[in-house]
């Protein structure tokens, strides 16, 4: 995205204290908008705004999103990114963990654009993206509980999607393959041969290497921005192709 193309929006990037919502939220400020990352712990990056959040405690989301929109008097954009993985099948996940994942991973994103709404509802060129997963889309082994938050995530894009619209509020959502952050290498750093693992998750995606937080970022902010403003209920896959390609080696 060209430098100006999202100059006087004001996004708001849940999760962007580390991964791709760090890097969705440089690529905001680097497009132009005003960034406000909400997060247990935020950080405290140049010319972007830090607000702790926790996204399953509704108050704190209504405080947060308050408090973003009192600092620059509008919001346009909101990332619904924080989420949480699982690992397991349906046996090895009690209900207790399945609940954990669906509250941040579903729910969080249903507190933050509730919350939002108010505000997008007067902005000009009003966007929501969320980030969801090729586990939607895609059936992958040992991710029940997760697999399942993220397809929840996929259906609930297209619901605000048509509930929305009318109102000039578009809703999109990203579905990335595995991503290099450090949820993932702390998977790898877990498991009993990280080199293995590695290159088994790399030799899946058909370009055979993880995908890059920047170029997950890319597709979020043509989401987002004003230039997409005839694309709504959307899956952008960044995958390399993974959920449709089937190669010969």
């Amino acid at each position: 995205m060209s430098d100006g193309a999202l100059a006087g929006l004001a996004a708001v990037v849940t999760g962007g204290g580390s991964g791709i919502g760090k890097a969705v939220a440089a690529a905001f400020l680097a497009a132009g908008a005003r960034v406000a990352v909400l997060d247990l712990a935020p950080g405290e990056d140049a010319g972007i705004v830090g607000v702790v959040c926790d996204v399953c405690d509704d108050e704190s989301v209504r405080a947060a999103v308050a408090a973003v929109a009192e600092r620059f008097g509008r919001i346009d954009i909101v990332v619904n990114n924080a989420g949480i993985g699982a690992q397991g099948t349906i046996e090895d996940n009690s209900d207790a963990e399945w609940l954990r994942v669906f509250e941040v991973n579903v729910l969080g994103a249903v507190r933050v654009s509730r919350a939002a709404l108010p505000h997008l509802r007067r902005s000009p060129a009003a966007s929501i993206v969320n980030t969801c997963s090729i586990a939607a889309t895609t059936g992958l082994p040992n991710r029940a509980a997760y697999s399942a938050s993220k397809g929840a995530v996929l259906a609930l894009t297209r619901a605000m999607a048509a509930d929305h619209l009318a109102e000039g509020i578009r809703v999109n959502c990203v579905n990335p393959g595995t991503v290099d952050t450090p949820w993932v290498q702390r998977l790898l750093s877990a498991s009993g041969d990280p080199d293995a693992e590695l290159a088994a998750l790399r030799a899946r995606q058909p370009h055979g290497r993880l995908v890059d937080a920047q170029e997950v970022a890319a597709a979020v902010c043509y989401l987002a921005g004003p230039q997409s403003s005839s694309t709504t209920a959307t899956m952008l896959e960044v995958d390399a192709g993974m959920h449709a390609l089937r190669l010969r080696s």
